[in-house]
């Protein structure tokens, strides 16, 4: 469902220029925020992509959603190359974004019916949908409600709905428990089983390891743009001996040196 090739993104920073010693100068320095990633995701599977701030994992993330185009490398989204059709490939995906804005004033039902449109559904095909997400995420208490008055879990609800309208086959999400609590957070742990369990694609970030043990079928460690560990969490736990994924990447990362630059 989602193949990615010696994908990189590079970017520009201003860095301190040390040439002139008594002068504080910067210069521009290119760096990458993604270094030539390859992998492959199937269908029904959740693919989880860990890392602290910092390591790459929105950049990689916003490039398979569409939104960042990369520097160089190959991505295929179902059966779409997004060098040949990127808006085909961007209907295969329901996208969520870590600092994903909604429109205040509108009702989740409102806001659904927006995206829906933007997707060229029908009107019965839209209120088929709606029907659907709220009995799926459990917002029949606030579907009508101002999205302004929604609490933090009910908002995050709504975010994920909207990627929902159109059904798409693969999800892509940047830190969708980010900040949540326990019980709204269980309720996005559980969306993503039962998509994966409809034969579904989840792709998703965190940095919360304990989350991604009893969710994730593969992991993907992530430092400084790079994979430094890949492999279910068994797997994984097995080749580092340790039953602390944790301890694994801490470990992988202080062998690097640069640990705390993150």
């Amino acid at each position: 469902m989602i193949k990615v090739e010696n994908l990189c993104k590079s970017f520009s920073r201003q860095v301190k220029d040390n040439s002139n010693k008594k002068k504080f100068k910067t210069k521009k320095e290119e760096f990458l925020a993604v270094n030539n990633l390859s992998f492959k995701v199937g269908e029904g599977e959740i693919i989880g992509i860990l890392g602290p701030n910092g390591a790459g994992k929105t950049t990689l993330l916003r490039m398979l959603g569409g939104i960042l185009t990369p520097s160089s490398g190959y991505i295929k989204i179902g059966n779409y190359d997004y060098e040949e059709d990127k808006n085909a490939a961007k209907k295969e995906i329901g996208y969520l974004s870590g600092n994903t804005k909604l429109y205040n004033r509108l009702s989740p039902r409102e806001l659904l019916t927006t995206f829906g449109s933007l997707y060229e559904m029908s009107k019965e095909e839209i209120e088929k949908s709606i029907d659907n997400i709220i009995e799926i995420m459990d917002m029949e208490s606030f579907i009508d409600n101002r999205i302004e008055n929604l609490s933090t879990g009910q908002t995050q609800r709504t975010s994920i709905a909207r990627c929902l309208i159109h059904n798409p086959n693969i999800y892509i999400f940047d830190e969708p428990t980010l900040g949540l609590d326990v019980i709204s957070s269980k309720s996005i742990i559980d969306f993503m089983k039962r998509e994966r369990d409809r034969g579904k694609t989840v792709l998703y970030s965190t940095h919360y390891m304990e989350e991604a043990e009893i969710l994730c079928d593969k992991i993907y460690m992530m430092h400084k743009g790079e994979f430094i560990a890949e492999g279910s969490c068994e797997e994984l736990k097995s080749k580092y001996n340790t039953n602390s994924l944790r301890d694994i990447f801490i470990n992988l990362a202080s062998e690097r040196g640069d640990l705390n630059e993150d």
